[in-house]
């Protein structure tokens, strides 16, 4: 049986990836049911971080931190720390059309930006069929409704989200040849720790029983294994691998499949609505994706 090439693996990693961040926003909803948004991202980055730790402990993986570290910890900062806060006071402060459709831009600015500075010029098929994918994000937020008034602080957040997470991919890609798919998370996952469940004191007001409580809730704690764990090192380890292997053009289009997987665990875990034309624009964001791999250039 022939082995798949590198190339595939790393496609293969992505879609996982993107899978598992897909349902994460289902988990979330639920979660914060529960919590607030910063104890939920303490409570998350600290199990994930704790994770890491083990697998080290274990000695199947080493780190070498010798080389300087200042990239791997700029890269933390852009995500998920600044990714995150951007986010959520973006949504918080923005309709869900111009959330969705803000987020959806994070590949084509990516991809953009990638041409100059990392010279990966994206070819005019990459640039059209990741058009038509984000065109598919817009319908669906489109469907959603506009729940919520856009102020500037929710544009500034979106801004600043969108602007990380283009940020994050480029940076991973580039410190890929001196830092391991692991390395990158290990930093990711501590820094991540470290700054959330500082502002989750500062929310809380130092009140540690309100932070430990949610913690004795077996309904809370099934989303945050999924969270620290599946959603946190498992995933940013596949991005990490993809990101050593792939364009930018190439992985960051597939963060447009989070939407359709998400309105899917919706449809199917949380009986949302469903309609012929939601399935239309999830075939767009799998066409464009499709499309995307397809016009590159080996």
């Amino acid at each position: 049986m022939k082995k798949p090439s590198t190339k595939t693996l790393a496609i293969l990693a992505t879609i996982l990836c993107h899978v598992i961040w897909g349902f994460s926003f289902m988990f979330s909803r639920l979660a914060l049911n529960m919590v607030s948004v910063f104890t939920l991202l303490s409570h998350r980055f600290i199990l994930a971080f704790l994770a890491m730790n083990l697998i080290l402990l274990s000695g199947r993986v080493r780190l070498d931190f010798k080389k300087n570290i200042a990239p791997l910890l700029l890269l933390g900062l852009m995500q998920p720390v600044i990714y995150f806060i951007g986010e959520q006071y973006g949504i918080l402060h923005s309709n869900t059309v111009f959330s969705g459709v803000m987020i959806a831009m994070i590949p084509i600015v990516a991809t953009l930006a990638a041409g100059p500075l990392l010279n990966e010029k994206p070819t005019a098929g990459q640039l059209f069929f990741s058009l038509l994918s984000v065109g598919g994000v817009i319908g669906i937020g489109l469907m959603t409704g506009s729940s919520g008034s856009l102020d500037l602080i929710g544009l500034a957040g979106l801004l600043v989200a969108v602007a990380s997470a283009a940020a994050y991919l480029m940076l991973s890609r580039s410190i890929s040849g001196r830092f391991t798919p692991f390395e990158r998370t290990y930093v990711m996952m501590g820094l991540a720790a470290a700054v959330f469940t500082g502002l989750a004191m500062m929310e809380s007001r130092g009140n540690l029983s309100g932070y430990f409580t949610p913690l004795k809730n077996l309904s809370y704690l099934g989303p945050l294994l999924y969270l620290g764990l599946l959603a946190s090192v498992v995933s940013f380890f596949l991005s990490g691998y993809a990101l050593t292997h792939l364009s930018v053009a190439r992985e960051s289009v597939f963060s447009n499949l989070t939407t359709a997987v998400s309105v899917l665990a919706g449809v199917v875990f949380l009986k949302e609505p469903f309609s012929w034309l939601s399935l239309l624009f999830c075939l767009l964001i799998l066409a464009g994706i499709w499309g995307v791999q397809k016009s590159a250039k080996e």
